[in-house]
């Protein structure tokens, strides 16, 4: 069964969703970040340019062909379910992402926005309900 996070009270969901995949990346983690296309646009422009030291790459689906889509670490879509590989998907949209269960993991980041919120609680709703386990991760609580 897919193991299930909330990541809440993150300043910046681009911002933020750059971190987290720098860090997966480095542990070696296949990811796939899916969300509304204008959010997934701005964080492809992002992750060129958010640490001078890094970089992580990452191919967007559309944009780029099958076998370097196979060979990303990180996959942007908007499809979910067609992605090339299962490993680990991250929300970045405000619903439930089709395909969600044919992931090892998926974690959802979530904003202090009150609409962010809101349908954050939505998803939360949608997974306890089919019996997921909830891990919930409180950025507002962890050092900065």
């Amino acid at each position: 069964m897919t193991e299930v996070a909330f990541h809440f009270n993150t300043p910046d969901k681009v911002g933020y969703a750059c971190r987290l995949l720098r860090k997966a990346v480095g542990a070696g983690a296949a990811v796939v970040v899916t969300g509304d296309p204008a959010l997934l646009d701005e964080l492809d422009a992002t992750l060129w340019t958010f640490s001078a030291l890094d970089f992580v790459p990452h191919a967007r689906d559309g944009a780029a062909p099958a076998p370097v889509l196979a060979l990303s670490p990180v996959v942007l879509t908007g499809t979910p379910r067609a992605a090339p590989h299962h490993q680990v998907l991250v929300n970045l949209g405000d619903a439930v992402p089709e395909g969600f269960e044919t992931f090892e993991r998926l974690i959802e980041v979530v904003t202090g926005d009150d609409a962010d919120r809101q349908s954050a609680r939505q998803r939360w709703k949608h997974y306890a309900a089919r019996g997921y386990d909830i891990k919930r991760h409180d950025r507002a609580q962890e050092p900065q």
